[in-house]
Protein backbone atom coordinates (compact mmCIF):
# COMPACT_ATOMS: atom_id res chain seq x y z
CA UNK A 1 0.00 0.00 0.00
CA UNK A 2 2.97 2.53 0.63
CA UNK A 3 3.95 2.43 -2.70
CA UNK A 4 0.53 3.26 -4.07
CA UNK A 5 0.65 6.29 -1.95
CA UNK A 6 4.08 7.47 -3.65
CA UNK A 7 2.57 7.04 -6.89
CA UNK A 8 -0.68 9.56 -6.08
CA UNK A 9 1.20 12.00 -5.01
CA UNK A 10 3.22 12.11 -7.99
CA UNK A 11 0.24 11.81 -10.30
CA UNK A 12 -1.34 14.59 -8.00
CA UNK A 13 2.07 16.99 -8.32
CA UNK A 14 1.84 16.03 -12.27
CA UNK A 15 -1.72 17.45 -12.31
CA UNK A 16 -1.08 20.66 -10.60
CA UNK A 17 1.78 21.45 -12.73
CA UNK A 18 0.09 20.92 -16.24
CA UNK A 19 -2.85 22.90 -14.51
CA UNK A 20 -0.78 25.89 -13.43
CA UNK A 21 1.00 25.99 -17.06
CA UNK A 22 -2.03 25.81 -18.82
CA UNK A 23 -2.53 28.77 -21.02
CA UNK A 24 -3.12 32.25 -18.82
CA UNK A 25 -3.52 30.04 -15.95
CA UNK A 26 0.65 29.92 -15.23
CA UNK A 27 3.24 32.25 -14.23
CA UNK A 28 5.33 31.03 -17.18
CA UNK A 29 2.84 32.08 -20.63
CA UNK A 30 4.21 34.35 -23.44
CA UNK A 31 2.84 37.38 -22.02
CA UNK A 32 4.85 37.19 -18.42
CA UNK A 33 8.00 36.07 -19.75
CA UNK A 34 8.10 39.15 -21.88
CA UNK A 35 7.03 41.73 -19.38
CA UNK A 36 5.36 43.80 -21.09
CA UNK A 37 2.61 46.12 -19.48
CA UNK A 38 0.86 47.83 -22.74
CA UNK A 39 -1.85 45.57 -22.00
CA UNK A 40 -3.04 46.75 -18.71
CA UNK A 41 -5.76 49.28 -18.73
CA UNK A 42 -4.84 52.42 -17.30
CA UNK A 43 -6.92 53.45 -13.93
CA UNK A 44 -9.09 56.07 -15.72
CA UNK A 45 -10.11 53.94 -18.81
CA UNK A 46 -13.11 52.34 -19.63
CA UNK A 47 -12.58 48.56 -20.33
CA UNK A 48 -15.96 47.51 -20.65
CA UNK A 49 -16.29 45.33 -23.96
CA UNK A 50 -19.49 44.23 -26.17
CA UNK A 51 -20.33 40.59 -24.83
CA UNK A 52 -19.69 37.78 -27.82
CA UNK A 53 -22.64 35.28 -28.35
CA UNK A 54 -19.99 32.94 -28.83
CA UNK A 55 -17.89 33.59 -25.41
CA UNK A 56 -14.36 33.40 -25.11
CA UNK A 57 -13.82 29.63 -25.37
CA UNK A 58 -15.71 26.49 -24.10
CA UNK A 59 -16.44 28.31 -21.04
CA UNK A 60 -19.81 29.68 -20.52
CA UNK A 61 -19.09 31.26 -16.66
CA UNK A 62 -18.95 35.10 -16.47
CA UNK A 63 -15.38 34.92 -15.87
CA UNK A 64 -13.84 33.02 -18.24
CA UNK A 65 -10.61 31.55 -16.94
CA UNK A 66 -8.64 32.14 -20.13
CA UNK A 67 -9.45 36.11 -18.80
CA UNK A 68 -5.89 36.79 -17.29
CA UNK A 69 -6.83 39.76 -14.13
CA UNK A 70 -3.84 41.94 -15.38
CA UNK A 71 -6.77 43.31 -18.11
CA UNK A 72 -9.22 44.41 -15.13
CA UNK A 73 -9.83 47.95 -14.36
CA UNK A 74 -8.65 49.35 -11.11
CA UNK A 75 -9.66 52.76 -9.73
CA UNK A 76 -12.29 54.17 -11.58
CA UNK A 77 -13.53 53.81 -14.39
CA UNK A 78 -16.77 55.11 -16.25
CA UNK A 79 -19.43 52.75 -18.52
CA UNK A 80 -21.37 54.94 -21.10
CA UNK A 81 -24.47 53.07 -22.71
CA UNK A 82 -26.47 54.56 -25.80
CA UNK A 83 -28.89 53.97 -27.64
CA UNK A 84 -27.99 51.04 -30.43
CA UNK A 85 -24.84 49.82 -28.16
CA UNK A 86 -25.36 46.39 -26.95
CA UNK A 87 -27.97 45.13 -24.37
CA UNK A 88 -25.80 43.11 -21.76
CA UNK A 89 -21.53 44.08 -21.60
CA UNK A 90 -19.36 42.20 -19.33
CA UNK A 91 -16.60 44.08 -16.87
CA UNK A 92 -13.71 42.74 -14.87
CA UNK A 93 -12.50 44.75 -11.92
CA UNK A 94 -10.59 44.71 -8.97
CA UNK A 95 -12.08 45.29 -5.32
CA UNK A 96 -12.67 48.56 -4.81
CA UNK A 97 -13.02 50.36 -7.84
CA UNK A 98 -15.91 52.75 -8.40
CA UNK A 99 -17.52 52.34 -11.97
CA UNK A 100 -19.77 55.49 -12.96
CA UNK A 101 -22.77 54.29 -15.04
CA UNK A 102 -23.86 56.45 -17.57
CA UNK A 103 -27.36 55.62 -18.99
CA UNK A 104 -27.54 57.96 -21.98
CA UNK A 105 -31.53 59.20 -23.27
CA UNK A 106 -33.18 56.31 -24.72
CA UNK A 107 -34.56 56.73 -28.82
CA UNK A 108 -38.38 55.04 -27.49
CA UNK A 109 -40.80 55.91 -24.96
CA UNK A 110 -39.37 54.29 -22.44
CA UNK A 111 -37.33 55.65 -19.68
CA UNK A 112 -35.07 54.93 -17.45
CA UNK A 113 -36.04 53.98 -13.67
CA UNK A 114 -33.66 52.43 -11.52
CA UNK A 115 -30.52 50.31 -11.40
CA UNK A 116 -30.70 46.73 -9.20
CA UNK A 117 -27.99 44.54 -8.74
CA UNK A 118 -27.87 41.05 -7.73
CA UNK A 119 -25.14 41.40 -4.88
CA UNK A 120 -25.54 44.49 -3.14
CA UNK A 121 -23.13 43.24 -0.79
CA UNK A 122 -20.52 43.32 -3.16
CA UNK A 123 -21.59 45.87 -5.80
CA UNK A 124 -23.77 48.25 -4.34
CA UNK A 125 -25.63 50.67 -6.43
CA UNK A 126 -25.57 54.56 -5.32
CA UNK A 127 -26.18 57.87 -6.56
CA UNK A 128 -29.25 57.34 -8.77
CA UNK A 129 -29.58 60.48 -10.53
CA UNK A 130 -32.03 61.24 -13.79
CA UNK A 131 -31.08 64.36 -15.67
CA UNK A 132 -33.88 66.32 -17.09
CA UNK A 133 -32.53 65.40 -21.21
CA UNK A 134 -33.28 61.58 -20.28
CA UNK A 135 -29.57 61.08 -18.84
CA UNK A 136 -29.42 58.65 -15.89
CA UNK A 137 -26.39 58.42 -13.27
CA UNK A 138 -25.71 55.79 -11.11
CA UNK A 139 -22.12 54.94 -9.13
CA UNK A 140 -21.52 51.21 -8.39
CA UNK A 141 -19.08 50.86 -5.51
CA UNK A 142 -17.15 47.29 -5.67
CA UNK A 143 -16.24 46.09 -2.20
CA UNK A 144 -12.55 46.45 -1.13
CA UNK A 145 -11.13 43.13 -0.51
CA UNK A 146 -14.12 40.63 -1.63
CA UNK A 147 -14.12 38.91 -5.68
CA UNK A 148 -17.07 37.94 -6.81
CA UNK A 149 -19.51 37.85 -9.78
CA UNK A 150 -22.82 40.30 -10.16
CA UNK A 151 -25.06 41.36 -12.10
CA UNK A 152 -26.40 45.25 -12.83
CA UNK A 153 -29.48 45.54 -14.50
CA UNK A 154 -30.86 49.10 -15.69
CA UNK A 155 -34.58 49.37 -15.64
CA UNK A 156 -36.35 51.15 -18.18
CA UNK A 157 -40.40 51.75 -18.73
CA UNK A 158 -42.85 54.23 -20.82
CA UNK A 159 -43.79 56.79 -18.56
CA UNK A 160 -47.82 56.10 -19.31
CA UNK A 161 -47.97 52.48 -19.48
CA UNK A 162 -48.63 49.94 -15.96
CA UNK A 163 -46.58 47.47 -14.82
CA UNK A 164 -43.65 46.88 -13.66
CA UNK A 165 -40.61 48.85 -15.30
CA UNK A 166 -38.30 45.78 -17.13
CA UNK A 167 -34.44 45.39 -17.57
CA UNK A 168 -33.35 47.03 -20.74
CA UNK A 169 -29.20 46.94 -20.05
CA UNK A 170 -27.34 44.53 -18.56
CA UNK A 171 -24.12 45.01 -16.89
CA UNK A 172 -21.83 41.22 -15.69
CA UNK A 173 -19.45 42.34 -12.84
CA UNK A 174 -16.10 40.34 -12.05
CA UNK A 175 -14.66 41.31 -8.79
CA UNK A 176 -11.11 39.65 -9.49
CA UNK A 177 -9.13 40.07 -5.89
CA UNK A 178 -5.39 40.68 -6.20
CA UNK A 179 -3.22 37.41 -5.36
CA UNK A 180 -0.99 36.98 -2.56
CA UNK A 181 2.42 35.57 -2.50
CA UNK A 182 2.87 33.30 0.77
Amino acid sequence: MRWWSGARVIAGMVVLAACGTSAGGGSTGPASASGSNSARPSPTAPTATPASPSGPGPSRSATPPSTPARHCAAGHTEISVAPGDAVERRLCVRPGTVISLVLRPRTDDKRWKAVNTSAPALVPASGWRLDADGTAHATLRCAGTRGGEAVVTALAKAPDVAGAARAAFTLRISVVPYTTQG
